[in-house]
């Protein structure tokens, strides 16, 4: 069987039983066969997880480089029942480990097509049409995460489980991204802090580093779709129960609850 195949087949079967993956018998052996084998698993997963509706960007951060131990950026998909909205319930027992990080999202209005690349900030900026204050849902769904690599996490989706939105703030309403302060709160406490600044400089740079990334392999980034531009504060691991706030100044608020 080819290895693309066998490594998708198993991220999938453990995925769809909740089981922790540990080492693959046939790990991709770099990143960029990491990418393939997680386009192989969204085909895999589409039927029951719906239309691959954005991506997340993971490692744009030097809290998030550092603790994953990763000194760039990452893609994952993010799929549409995995997109939820504000004030959502949602079981922890739905998760191997489930985590949140604290993001801006944003929402496209035109496609950014790869006979367009290379991408700049600027340019990217141009296809904005909304943000959203966002919840990124992450599950740590491995034996132990530390020692897979890269290819490997990045084949699973890198950690990507979803996502929490809170109301659209249009482009021209939003304010400096870039100074917005992000708190992460959980069951009251703060347990996190950052600013769009965090995230490689400014969100847009790291969507446009995704444009590009998409382009390389002759793939673009499409009208409606969502990018989770990263996480503004290291990863805060939940427990059954725990009650999630993230606020964005500027951008507005959004929370969720893991029973």
């Amino acid at each position: 069987m080819d290895r693309i195949v066998a490594a998708a087949q198993a991220i999938a079967a453990a995925r769809r039983n909740r089981a922790p993956l540990a080492a693959l018998e046939t790990p991709p052996r770099d990143e960029a066969e990491g990418y393939q084998v997680q386009r192989a698993l969204h085909d895999l997963l589409l039927p029951e997880m719906g239309g691959l509706v954005g991506y997340k960007i993971g490692c744009t951060s030097a809290v998030m480089q550092d603790y994953i131990g990763i000194p760039h950026p990452c893609a994952g998909g993010v799929f549409a029942k995995g997109v939820h909205e504000s004030a959502v319930r949602l079981a922890a027992a739905d998760y191997v480990r489930v985590g949140v990080e604290c993001e801006i999202a944003v929402r496209l209005k035109r496609d950014l097509a790869p006979s367009e690349a290379p991408f700049t900030a600027e340019w990217v900026a141009e296809a904005v049409e909304a943000y959203h204050p966002a919840i990124e849902i992450v599950d740590d769904r491995y034996v132990q995460w530390q020692t897979l690599g890269a290819p490997t996490l990045i084949a699973d989706d890198f950690f990507a489980a979803g996502c929490v939105l809170g109301p659209a703030v249009g482009y021209s309403s939003a304010p400096d991204l870039a100074a917005v302060v992000g708190r992460a709160v959980v069951n009251g406490k703060e347990a996190g802090r950052g600013t769009g600044a965090d995230v490689l400089g400014h969100p847009h740079n790291p969507l446009a580093w995704l444009a590009n990334h998409l382009a390389a392999d002759g793939r673009g980034l499409h009208a409606g779709q969502i990018v989770l531009t990263g996480s503004l504060v290291k990863t805060v691991w939940l427990k059954p129960g725990d009650r999630v706030l993230m606020h964005l100044e500027g951008l507005g608020r959004v929370e969720a609850r893991f029973t």
